[in-house]
């Protein structure tokens, strides 16, 4: 008998790996709340068996993954063939939006399997599995949910909701009854409030960014951390890049940095973005009294899951009534 956890993120898989929960732990490791969503083909492509279209690394689900966790069964395996020699399968999944968010795409794949599906059960935790080490998790018991068909029809809704060309299908989706995903409800609301802020401009992450900045946090690592803590949407790195839009623009709201982005391999200019110390600028202010929208002064080109967001196409979140507003 061959038990599998599939984790929603690396870390997490780490964690319940220490914990011995089960013969195989694997975690999933895209990440789909920063830059454009891949396409089918490649998401296709990079839960398939390994092949010559695997060339490059970290093209391949299992590239990750040392051989020696697998056992006999080796990491060039496609998804659904490790699903398929293994007995029972639990997916765990962090109640971060991304975390989310790969859960969906997930049950969205091997809801055709119904071999699969019928080995397949959901545990949801109220906690980043990551934060708490092996010995702890170890001793959890949380309920491990049966994957129904109204629990498949709600992932494959969500999933394909977040990849349109507008937020109206997340945001149409609030308006049902989302109880048979527990944290479904939470993380759409959090992804909605990424959005353009409807007197700011910002999306909430980056309006926090700039609050704590106020406050007098200066460090940039310190702050990443933070807003990881508190809104958990974007990982460290994405924090940095964002980082970066709001200091490096054409009307920053933010001053502090290096006066040019470092490259990869720049580690002078790594040290010196890491003990560098950053402040509001005037217009920041501004921005964060309500009085003038970062998006009036500054060319917005982002992405939104599917959704395209320019400075003429902005769609965008009224924060205070909770609603979307259409460009």
């Amino acid at each position: 008998m061959t038990s599998l956890i599939l984790a929603t993120s690396d870390l997490a898989s780490y964690r319940l790996r220490q914990a011995g929960r089960a013969d195989i732990v694997v975690g999933l490791r895209p990440r789909f709340v920063w830059g454009p969503m891949p396409s089918s083909a490649e998401l296709t492509r990079l839960l398939a068996a390994r092949s010559a279209s695997h060339a490059d690394f970290d093209t391949h689900w299992l590239d990750f993954a040392s051989a020696r966790w697998l056992g006999s069964i080796g990491n060039d395996v496609g998804l659904v063939e490790l699903c398929e020699r293994c007995d029972g399968i639990e997916v765990w999944a962090d109640p971060q939006p991304n975390d989310q968010l790969v859960l969906f795409w997930l049950l969205d794949v091997l809801r055709p399997h119904r071999h699969i599906v019928s080995k397949l059960s959901l545990v949801q935790t109220d906690v980043e599995i990551a934060r708490y080490p092996g010995k702890n998790s170890a001793k959890w018991r949380l309920p491990a949910l049966a994957v129904t068909d109204d629990r498949l029809e709600l992932a494959a809704r969500a999933w394909n909701a977040y990849r349109a060309r507008t937020p109206e299908p997340c945001f149409d989706l609030l308006m049902h009854d989302l109880s048979a995903i527990p944290q479904l409800r939470a993380a759409l609301i959090a992804l909605l409030e990424e959005l353009p802020g409807r007197e700011s401009g910002l999306g909430a992450t980056e309006l926090r960014m700039l609050e704590l900045v106020a406050e007098g946090e200066t460090k940039p690592g310190v702050l990443s951390s933070e807003l990881n803590r508190e809104r958990g949407v974007f990982d460290f790195q994405e924090a940095d890049l964002m980082l970066d839009g709001l200091a490096y623009c054409r009307s920053p709201v933010l001053a502090g940095l290096p006066t040019a982005r470092a490259g990869a391999d720049d580690w002078k200019a790594h040290q010196e973005r890491m003990f560098s110390r950053l402040s509001v600028t005037d217009f920041g202010q501004e921005v964060l009294d309500g009085e003038l929208d970062f998006s009036q002064y500054n060319p917005i080109h982002r992405w939104w899951g599917g959704t395209e967001l320019t400075n003429e196409r902005l769609w965008r979140w009224d924060a205070e009534s909770r609603t979307l507003i259409v460009p």
